[in-house]
């Protein structure tokens, strides 16, 4: 019989006497093996870095876009009192100054986005004015004046729905990228070794099971180093460009994000795993993997197009494969209740332990078979 047609019962490949070592000690060495062949990889490092640089990019855009409150038009302030005197010999292609009858009419205009920001007489420096706006104060209206004025948010925590896609948008490729990145690894690492019967050698050692583990952890650990990674290069650009208030809004948001990706990732990674064991050539693993990129690509859409739908984000917070985009969404927008990401945690851990029992089945009933595509149904009933 040929090698590409021949099957192996699971375990059948053990050396005589020999018995599979079991236990985290065990599921480390598998996983400190996946760790330091991927930081290896020249591609792997190259593709980080262009996603960081991208990260980064982005966030300065936004900074840019907050500050300057889009591209054309000028700045349009209303004025109050004094502050017209001091504004109006200003006034040009830049900035366009209406007056406003008292504080109270210049907050509504404000709050009603007719006008950018407002400045009313009085304040602690130097200059003896105050600017009023919503989310942001415009940063060539404050470069303007000659001193630093006060600044008051009218609204600090509403929407900009530019600001808003562009988070969505963040998180939808962050989420997608790294699983698409690390999932493929995983189920491209189980076909080689199938292909080579390194598997068999492995097996000699370390249990099916824990083969598995250690994919799913060494895997997991480089995805959420690079998430930390993202994480960190979005803040230091966040603070660079002076969107501290975002970046504060963000915090819960970039926490629960973290907590339930990793969570989300071994989801995934196990299905990577599971279903990459049903063949033995690298040229099937697209095909085999297909359904789990569909379940990481949908969500990444629906961020997009569904980010200020509030039915739809509900929805996607508690599926197991949006929720790691669906939450944090909801969170940064306000929307969710302190609750609610706990027990979308808790869904997401549930949905683990049931993708993990069949997952483990499929693995160790395929991994020794080679030959023709093994069918989900025989894999499952071993």
């Amino acid at each position: 019989m040929t090698a590409n047609t021949q099957t192996r019962a699971p375990g059948s490949a053990r050396p005589s006497g020999s018995r599979p070592v079991g236990g985290a000690q065990a599921a480390w060495l598998v996983a400190e093996r996946e760790i330091t062949t991927k930081l290896r990889s020249k591609a792997f490092l190259i593709s980080s870095a262009v996603l960081l640089l991208l990260v980064l990019a982005s966030v300065l855009f936004s900074g840019f876009m907050a500050k300057s409150g889009g591209f054309g038009g000028p700045t349009k302030v209303a004025a109050v009192g004094e502050a017209s005197a001091v504004l109006q010999p200003l006034a040009g292609d830049d900035l366009e100054v209406t007056q406003a009858p008292d504080r109270a009419a210049a907050e509504r205009l404000v709050l009603d986005d007719e006008v950018d920001a407002a400045v009313v007489p009085g304040g602690d420096t130097a200059v003896d004015l105050t600017v009023l706006a919503k989310d942001s104060p415009p940063s060539d209206l404050v470069q303007i004046l000659s001193a630093t004025p006060s600044v008051e948010l009218l609204d600090p925590t509403s929407d900009n729905p530019a600001i808003a896609y562009l988070v969505a948008v963040a998180f939808g490729v962050v989420f997608m990228f790294s699983a698409i990145t690390f999932g493929t690894t995983i189920a491209q690492s189980v076909v080689e070794e199938k292909q080579t019967r390194i598997v068999e050698i492995l097996l000699a050692t370390v249990s099916a099971r824990t083969m598995l583990a250690g994919k799913i952890l060494g895997n997991s650990i480089l995805a959420i180093g690079q998430v930390v990674a993202i994480a960190a290069v979005a803040s230091i650009g966040l603070l660079a460009t002076g969107q501290d208030l975002l970046l504060g809004e963000l915090g819960i948001s970039l926490i629960w994000f973290g907590i339930l990706f990793a969570f989300g990732f071994v989801l995934l990674a196990t299905m990577y795993a599971a279903l990459a064991t049903l063949v033995s050539r690298q040229e099937d693993v697209a095909s085999a993997v297909s359904p789990v990129m569909w379940l990481v690509m949908i969500p990444y859409f629906a961020i997009i197009f569904f980010n200020g739908n509030p039915l739809a984000l509900s929805i996607m917070s508690y599926v197991p494969f949006s929720a790691p985009i669906g939450m944090p969404m909801r969170l940064y927008l306000g929307t969710a209740e302190w609750w609610e990401p706990i027990l979308s945690l808790g869904i997401l851990a549930a949905s683990i332990a049931v993708v993990l029992w069949i997952g483990s089945r499929i693995y160790s009933n395929s991994i020794l078979r080679t030959g023709s595509r093994v069918k989900l149904g025989e894999a499952i009933r071993g």
